[in-house]
């Protein structure tokens, strides 16, 4: 029986879709990106914790640990999270700081989270997600409703343009996460991040290639 699940994956494969089905269930937590760097201190704040400064390093990084733990439950007896592979190593820092007498990255995630089913979400057309994310990153709009309403903005309305150099990069980076035998893990990773992701390698052949996303799904939206 497992305790929860980690949705590993890299910006633009559709994980906020697949998020709000799961959280749409009632019945499967609610994951969301806990650890993602600009979004901690908001979520600090809606759960109510002391203030970073009010307490050392380790007592606030146990308090937010569990305070993610319960949200990423959101009622159920099922712990969801999304971790994107740029906050990996984030993550795994805070939980060696937390408990740094187990040997593994590997030990202390089950330590954390318990039994998870690692789950490895990638987009198959690489060249349409690199052009995606750099879109969003330019123009500052993340998700749109059928109807045009913007559901997720983070910056305000710029035009996109046309910039193959990035596009190349994105797209090389995108690839090496993904590439065969690598399970996301390996481009320009310390070992700490590959230890810790070759966990989704036993369901590398699960992947959630979303082809279309007639919705979106977005139950929180950012700060205005």
């Amino acid at each position: 029986m497992r305790d929860g699940y980690i949705i590993c994956g890299t910006p633009r494969t559709g994980s906020t879709l697949l998020c709000g089905l799961l959280a749409s269930m009632k019945t499967a937590g609610d994951p969301h990106s806990f650890y993602r760097r600009e979004d901690k201190a908001e979520w600090a704040e809606e759960w109510k914790l002391p203030h970073p400064e009010t307490m050392s390093a380790h007592d606030f990084d146990v308090a937010y640990l569990k305070a993610a733990i319960s949200a990423g439950k959101g009622g159920t007896a099922v712990f969801g999270l999304r971790l994107m592979r740029e906050n990996l190593g984030e993550l795994s820092a805070i939980l060696d700081r937390i408990y740094p007498d187990l040997p593994s990255d590997k030990a202390r995630f089950e330590k954390a989270f318990g039994r998870v089913l690692y789950i490895h979400l990638s987009r198959e057309n690489k060249l349409a997600q690199a052009v995606s994310l750099i879109k969003a990153e330019q123009t500052g709009l993340w998700h749109i409703a059928p109807d045009g309403t913007e559901i997720e903005r983070v910056a305000p309305p710029q035009e996109p343009r046309y910039d193959f150099k990035r596009i190349q990069r994105e797209l090389a980076e995108l690839e090496a996460y993904d590439g065969p035998g690598t399970s996301g893990s390996r481009s320009r990773g310390s070992s700490r991040c590959e230890s810790a992701m070759s966990a989704c390698q036993p369901i590398r052949q699960r992947h959630w290639h979303p082809s279309a996303r007639p919705w979106v799904f977005r139950r929180r939206m950012p700060p205005t």
